[in-house]
């Protein structure tokens, strides 16, 4: 599959959604729907994501991933438990200036990144292999993701030696989490 097979609606919510976010459309839909349609290829044999329809995986794989772009810059930024590579691919094409690890422990999961990073030749990702507290890299990024990983002491638990001092922890929960704010270390 590739971007070309996709519905023209799907590139239309696509490029509406990007240009809601004061991003690219023109230079980031292609290799965008060219990760969605390897991500979708990859799916049906390796369950990656139980989110299947393109629509869907426009809005609540791509753009929710992007609306991260804006709190990262240059630097460095690990994407902890990734699964299939969210948020960090999509921050990878958006911002190639960013230098991002995809941290996944899954093989499987591992194996779709390497070959996403590759066919999408993302110059700025690697993958590492591994569990995020099994990663060797203190103070080496300056900004953590995480997607569904854990709760916020937990994000920081396994993943915090990461961080540098001052480095920010990104981290996607669908409403505002005030009892995990409230039981961060301080």
């Amino acid at each position: 599959m590739n971007d070309a097979s996709f519905p023209d609606s799907v590139r239309a919510a696509l490029d509406q959604g990007l240009r809601a976010q004061a991003l690219d459309a023109a230079a980031l839909a292609p290799p965008l729907l060219a990760y969605l349609a390897l991500l979708a290829r990859w799916n049906r044999t390796y369950n990656l994501t139980a989110v299947r329809d393109p629509h869907e995986m426009v809005t609540r794989h791509l753009l929710d991933s992007l609306a991260m772009q804006p709190f990262v810059e240059a630097g460095t930024l690990a994407d902890l438990g990734t699964g299939p590579g969210l948020p960090g691919i999509p921050l990878a094409i958006a911002r190639p200036q960013l230098r991002v690890t995809l941290v996944e422990s899954n093989g499987k999961k591992a194996r779709f990144l390497r070959e996403a990073v590759r066919q999408l030749r993302l110059d700025n990702a690697r993958v590492a292999e591994a569990r995020a507290e099994a990663v060797d890299e203190p103070g080496a990024y300056d900004v953590l993701t995480a997607r569904a990983l854990d709760t916020l002491a937990g994000i920081v638990a396994v993943g915090g030696h990461l961080l540098r001092p001052g480095g920010r922890l990104l981290a996607m929960k669908g409403v505002r989490p005030d009892e995990e704010i409230a039981a961060l270390p301080p």
